[in-house]
């Protein structure tokens, strides 16, 4: 026997798998409310995964398990976390080499691919991954579930053909105000929105920087706790909202300014 004639082994698929976007709140949204069945067969036939968090991923298992039960008990799953530099800095860059990760998929294992919430790779770390896959010639296929980012979009009003997510704006105070300054003057003279979003303790010191930055005919559409039953969603311009501030609830919120 040539080696011609030894069977090709098959490459497993990398499946971007979306979570519920309840992490760190003390509500849980049902999860058939937020993630279609067919993304939780998969999910649950998945014993391969690359995430952000195992601790995180094993609870979002038990959850899918109580819905769609697992191919084998969680103990028997095979996690691996992204080094925590990704999470901090991400993995965008191209500075992280992520083929390790991908030894599963190499050897003909489907590899699951998960954050904490929402799409993973998207506001989320992930992108290394996905681009490791396309290297090696891997499968890839993204699930559907829910997306925060273009769910805020499509309830801000704003443009929704031309946007830009920037990420977290700077912690300090004058960088912030002349990041806001600058991604207004984007939003107003090219029509682009402007989507960003904060940790959830800092979100009352964004709010009020934005009110105090931005021109008083700005629209700020502010999108909290988004999928849950506390989910608030209020645009308004920003002359408005200084009269009107959102609620002080510490849930994952979405921002987005535009004309």
């Amino acid at each position: 026997m040539t080696d011609t004639d030894l069977p090709t082994l098959r490459r497993g698929t990398l499946y971007l798998v979306p979570a519920p976007l309840d992490f760190g709140v003390t509500e849980q949204t049902p999860l058939t409310d937020v993630i279609p069945q067919g993304t939780l067969l998969v999910a649950a036939r998945l014993r391969h995964w690359v995430c952000e968090n195992a601790k995180t991923t094993r609870a979002y298992l038990k959850r899918v398990h109580a819905v769609t039960p697992l191919s084998a008990p969680i103990q028997e799953h095979h996690l691996q976390e992204l080094p925590h530099a990704v999470h901090k800095h991400g993995d965008h860059t191209g500075h992280f080499d992520a083929t390790p990760l991908l030894a599963p998929a190499l050897q003909g294992h489907d590899l699951g691919l998960v954050s904490e919430a929402g799409m993973p790779a998207v506001a989320d770390p992930g992108s290394s991954v996905v681009r490791a896959a396309h290297d090696l010639g891997l499968t890839v296929v993204p699930l559907v579930g829910p997306v925060s980012l273009l769910l805020a979009l499509a309830a801000s009003g704003l443009n929704g053909q031309s946007f830009a997510f920037v990420g977290y704006l700077p912690q300090d105070a004058a960088e912030r105000a002349s990041r806001i300054r600058s991604l207004e003057t984007t939003a107003l003279t090219s029509g682009q929105t402007q989507l960003f979003i904060e940790t959830p303790y800092r979100n009352a010191a964004l709010f009020q920087a934005l009110v105090q930055t931005l021109r008083h005919n700005t629209r700020l559409a502010v999108s909290s706790g988004l999928t849950l039953s506390t989910a608030q969603v209020h645009s308004r311009l920003v002359k408005a909202w200084r009269h009107t501030p959102p609620s002080p609830a510490g849930l994952p919120t979405v921002y987005a300014l535009g004309r």
